[in-house]
């Protein structure tokens, strides 16, 4: 599978600010505010990108939390991370959440909120079986290795 060369991204709103990458390397791609926002203790809100991206066919977004936001403030992501699909053609709103109990958290427009990243991704068939190969963990989940 190649790896696109090129992310298409359409401006839904003229305020909107495209992805960026704070450095080349970077494997994530800098989500924006398009509006300020404010979130109260607690609270949490749909943010708006003003943004809308096709995902290359084989590709899957995946939006994750910046770690500065996170560390400063207590801002997460509800759905971490935020699955978006090759056919997903609707704007970008991400998920925040203040996770601070006692201080409110302004965002401005423009702030980086999120970031994207491109993954491979396989969308196997399904087949029911009634049974499964063994391996060395079987079924063992949850805090089974002691951690």
């Amino acid at each position: 599978m190649s790896w696109p060369q090129t992310l298409n991204v359409k401006r839904l709103d003229p305020r909107a600010v495209l992805p960026t990458r704070a450095h080349p390397t970077d494997a994530g791609l800098d989500l924006h505010a398009l509006e300020t926002v404010t979130l109260e203790p607690g609270e949490r809100t749909s943010a708006r990108t003003g943004i809308a991206v096709e995902i290359p066919d084989g590709h899957a977004g995946l939006v994750l939390a910046r770690s500065g936001l996170a560390a400063r403030h207590g801002i997460a992501l509800v759905n971490a991370p935020g699955l978006i699909d090759a056919g997903y053609r609707g704007e970008l709103r991400i998920l925040l959440l203040n996770t601070d109990a006692r201080n409110p958290v302004t965002l401005a427009a423009g702030d980086r909120i999120a970031q994207l990243v491109l993954v491979a991704v396989s969308t196997p068939a399904v087949a029911e079986r009634t049974e499964l190969s063994a391996s060395a963990r079987g079924a063992h989940g949850f805090g089974s290795t002691g951690g």
